[in-house]
């Protein structure tokens, strides 16, 4: 690279202040990584029970209600920013550096140092940010009832569990434990949330008498306290408001189409320049980008949510803010749910039934979800360095040729199969998400395939680490 000055330059000077995991010097055996791993995950349920000291109360609507699972955020806990600073942060430094707005050379060590640091100073600024916009949007109670002191001790308690959740992150990326913090901390939220609209034992009080709000637990319920069966069986599977068994069955589907798709893949047969007879393949899944497209799509998705809320409640009767949402509180959550506008359209029909009365709802719907997961499918391998050219250069690194193939000819062969997978998995991933919301999956359509891509990637790299460590059956 050029000896000028770049703007990855302005961060120079706060790399000794912002905290960093050193690398591993070592390679860390499989048992240790499982130990890091199940010790980060461990910090982070603690730190989404642990409620915020100095709050007033978190009644009310909750502007980030519908994006909860995906943000891993637990509502009034330190834990509230959930990995929205990291996420933002990284994917604007990773547009940027894509763009080429920000020169940055991945082959030299400096620039990626600070790329990261410059991906981690952007996401504690976010952090604090968000946690100031919190406590002035009155989400706590107002400044004044909270007092200047609480309001300070609230947000420092935000921005340092901010800290805590990107310092995880990074503990799991260098080497030291399995994945990434994010992927973590996203799939045992929504299992989490599964697991507890199946099995919660709290009862609630629909109008219809007492009721248990764990689908399963109502199920057996409703059976034993129930002189008419068929009745009791119904009210199971179609009750209103609450979890219901068609919605577990709906989970459980979406759970085995998400499994088997993972499976669909075209293997590019590649073998060594170097090494005579050394054979080996390149395997293309159909979900090439992984769940990136449906990170997006919901970080994208919730801040129009909180952007428009927030407008909402300060200028309701704007032409151009009613445009862009319009909310009312619901009478069964007491969350508020966006009644007309943008924000509206993008929010998935509650129900079949609702697909039926407002069609035109869904149909906009289906068209934004498939075209936003396709588009940011197709946006991601460029960014990411997964494009055809990227993958090309890295097989040329390792010496590896297409048997049949000129050099030459390799981006363009390759050309043929990454593009297509990148937008045609993105728009997989965005058609399993809307069957999953209009079916009334628990969890939403975009929780359920985050959760199975992501643990679907843990069970690949266990397979990966006890393949390439033996020591592992000593475990």
């Amino acid at each position: 690279m050029g000896g000028g000055f770049r703007v990855l330059h302005l961060v120079k000077p706060f790399l000794s202040f912002l905290p960093e995991v050193q690398s591993a010097d070592r390679k860390i055996p499989f048992r240790e990584k499982v130990i890091y791993t199940v010790i980060s995950l461990f910090i982070f349920l603690v730190c989404s029970q642990l409620p915020l000291y100095g709050i007033h109360s978190t009644t009310g609507g909750d502007p980030f209600y519908w994006m909860r699972a995906i943000l891993a955020s637990s509502r009034g806990t330190v834990m509230e920013l959930g990995i929205t600073p990291i996420v933002t942060s990284g994917l604007v430094m990773q547009l940027l550096a894509g763009s080429k707005i920000i020169e940055v050379d991945n082959n030299v060590r400096e620039d990626r140092a600070l790329l990261n640091g410059a991906q981690k100073l952007l996401g504690i600024l976010i952090a604090v940010g968000e946690a100031v916009a919190y406590v002035l949007s009155g989400m706590y109670g107002s400044v004044g009832q909270l007092g200047v002191g609480n309001a300070i001790l609230i947000i420092l308690q935000l921005c340092f569990a901010g800290i805590i959740v990107i310092c995880l992150d990074e503990l799991l990326q260098k080497g030291y434990g399995l994945g990434s913090g994010i992927s973590l901390f996203i799939a045992t939220n929504i299992c989490e949330s599964i697991i507890w609209k199946a099995f919660s034992p709290t009862t609630i009080n629909s109008g219809r008498g007492a009721e248990f709000e764990g689908a399963v637990i109502a199920l057996f319920h409703l059976l034993i306290t129930r002189t008419d069966k068929v009745r009791a069986l119904r009210e199971a599977f179609y009750r209103q408001n609450l979890p219901n068994v068609t919605n577990l069955l709906a989970t459980v589907l979406i759970f085995l189409i998400v499994i088997y798709f993972q499976g669909f893949r075209v293997v590019l047969p590649v073998r060594s320049k170097n090494a005579r007879g050394q054979q080996g393949s390149y395997p293309i899944k159909l979900f090439y980008t992984s769940n990136m497209p449906i990170i997006l799509q919901s970080a994208l998705v919730s801040n129009l949510y909180f952007i428009s809320q927030l407008l909402y409640k300060k200028y309701g009767g704007n032409f151009l803010v009613n445009l862009l949402g319009t909310w009312k509180e619901s009478g069964y959550s007491g969350q508020s749910i966006p009644v007309g506008g943008l924000a509206y359209y993008v929010t998935a029909p509650s129900s079949l039934a609702d697909v039926a009365a407002n069609p035109f709802h869904a149909l906009f719907y289906i068209v934004f979800m498939l075209s936003a997961c396709a588009l940011f499918s197709k946006t991601w391998i460029e960014v990411s360095g997964s494009s055809a050219r990227d993958v090309a250069k890295q097989l040329k690194e390792q010496q590896m040729v297409m048997p049949g193939h000129r050099d030459s000819n390799l981006q363009k062969e390759l050309n043929r199969y990454i593009p297509t997978a990148a937008a045609f998995g993105g728009m997989c991933i965005g058609a399993l998400t809307v069957l999953a919301d209009f079916m009334g999956a628990i969890g939403s359509g975009t929780g359920i395939l985050l959760a199975v891509t992501i643990i679907y990637q843990y069970f690949e790299t266990f397979e990966k680490e006890k393949a390439s460590e033996l020591g592992f059956f000593g475990f």
